[in-house]
């Protein structure tokens, strides 16, 4: 019940952040009714935000249509109403963890995997404040500045952004040698966007865990899928439980930092501190450290990769088929009124046309931190996608990129085939050197933390629901 209640008021501050999150990325565009072809590319990175076909990504609602654009191949039998699926909705109940894993525990199904560590046992008072970007004068984050520091991987002098994204920052949109994945799609060696093979979808789900992702973990387990989480580390310790559940039925956990920032904005210290904590309360609850992450918005430059790359991280974003077009369901807009169910429906339609005119798989971006995205997930989307044809493998990142799922985490990675470099294994950061980065004094600039604290008007009513339906699960 205690650590029920801390995450029911720290959700507010994720969905608060994620109020921004259309001025970062442009969902996927759709395509014409009936079409398979990709939407061609209508212009270059300029540091405007992308125009999606279903309104300028502004962060205003969404000139979304009610309509499906198509016929659905198949339904769950069970699945919530899409008239239902919508920012109002009255809360479910909720599943909790299945099952309840003692410590010492032994996950059978990964070589050389530690035994899981009592999660009863953690100390919330021992971590940072939730969904705040973690000091930098603990002993813990010096230590792993050290590491970092001592690693040999030179990182970039480059200053970091200021919140608002493209239009805020021009000159770091127009500067290529950023590499500023926000702003026209740049990607660097070793980033991940794709899936080798074609018609293969690296299946994830970003934020949680949360209130409805016992549901999805449910599905999942009825039509034998397996998928990456990108865990929010505020989110680990306030369901330590289903991060077990997730971790011991055989999907990928990833880090999806400490308090889900836009990287760009903050000091080198601080995105250490990030990468950290997160590393070091997934080790926490599962006994293991993951290999990789994704960056919330996508929000990503050299900078910042350089840095996850010196503590052991891999870069994993989504598909992007164009500088304004990415392969998101806009899943996460449901529950502030931003979209609708069916525009969701209609955006993943044209994400299926366009994979099957593509040479290699793809990665989209969906959620588990709202109801409203499992919903649609275990209701539509995923039971569409099992009745393709031809038919798409869906499995975790790491298994489509043909590696074995031992080399998601240090622990159990040998190096060979997914060389990760020199991190520890403790869950404390692997090094790079901070010299002659920007600002890295350890204390924010002005405006470098916007995102994370300042709620965008449109967000009030996501806002409004996560508080109701935490407080109601409370009682379920």
């Amino acid at each position: 019940m205690k650590l029920a209640a801390v995450s029911v008021v720290a959700l507010p501050a994720l969905v608060s952040a994620h109020g921004l999150r259309d001025v970062h990325h442009a969902r996927q565009a759709s395509a014409p009714a009936g079409s398979a072809s990709p939407p061609a590319s209508t212009g270059t990175a300029t540091g405007t935000p992308a125009t999606a076909a279903t309104g300028a990504a502004t962060g205003a609602p969404a000139a979304a249509t009610d309509t499906l654009t198509f016929t659905l191949a198949s339904t769950n039998p069970t699945a919530i109403p899409l008239s239902d699926i919508v920012s109002n909705a009255p809360s479910q109940a909720t599943v909790a963890a299945t099952t309840t894993f003692t410590g010492g525990t032994v996950p059978t199904y990964l070589p050389n995997a530690p035994p899981l560590p009592n999660a009863a046992a953690l100390v919330p008072s021992n971590y940072p404040p939730l969904d705040k970007v973690p000091p930098t004068d603990s002993p813990e984050v010096q230590q792993w500045i050290k590491e970092v520091q001592n690693s040999g991987i030179e990182i970039p002098n480059i200053q970091p952004t200021v919140a608002g994204g493209c239009p805020a920052n021009p000159e770091a949109a127009a500067d290529t040698s950023r590499c500023w994945w926000t702003c026209g799609g740049c990607t660097a060696d070793g980033d991940i966007e794709q899936c080798p093979d074609k018609l293969t979808w690296g299946l994830t789900y970003d934020d949680g865990p949360a209130l409805y992702t016992g549901d999805l973990l449910h599905y999942l387990d009825s039509v034998n899928l397996k998928a990456t989480f990108f865990v929010v580390g505020s989110r680990a310790i306030s369901y330590p439980a289903l991060l077990q559940e997730e971790y011991m039925a055989q999907h990928q956990i990833a880090v999806h930092t400490w308090s889900h920032p836009s990287m760009t904005t903050l000091t080198n210290e601080q995105i250490i501190a990030e990468f950290g904590w997160s590393k070091k309360i997934i080790k926490d609850v599962l006994g293991v450290t993951p290999t990789y992450w994704r960056p919330p918005y996508g929000d990503v430059d050299n900078r910042v990769r350089a840095i996850a790359k010196a503590m052991g991280l891999q870069t994993s974003i989504w598909t992007r088929i164009s500088p304004e077009a990415t392969f998101d369901t806009g899943d996460f807009d449901i529950a502030g009124g931003l979209t609708t169910s069916t525009q969701v429906l209609n955006n993943w339609e044209s994400i299926m046309g366009n994979a099957t005119t593509i040479d290699h798989g793809f990665i989209v971006l969906e959620h588990d931190l709202f109801q409203q995205t499992v919903d649609i997930a275990t209701g539509y989307i995923l039971p569409e996608a099992l009745a393709h044809q031809p038919p798409f493998k869906i499995e975790p990142i790491v298994s489509c990129l043909n590696k074995p799922m031992a080399d998601a985490y240090i622990e159990t990675n040998d190096n060979k085939s997914n060389p990760i470099g020199s991190a520890p294994a403790t869950g404390s950061a692997g090094g790079a050197q901070a010299t002659g980065s920007g600002n890295s004094s350890g204390a924010a600039a002005d405006g470098k933390n916007g995102a994370m604290g300042i709620a965008a008007p449109s967000s009030v009513g996501a806002i409004a629901l996560a508080l109701v339906s935490g407080v109601v699960a409370l009682f379920l």
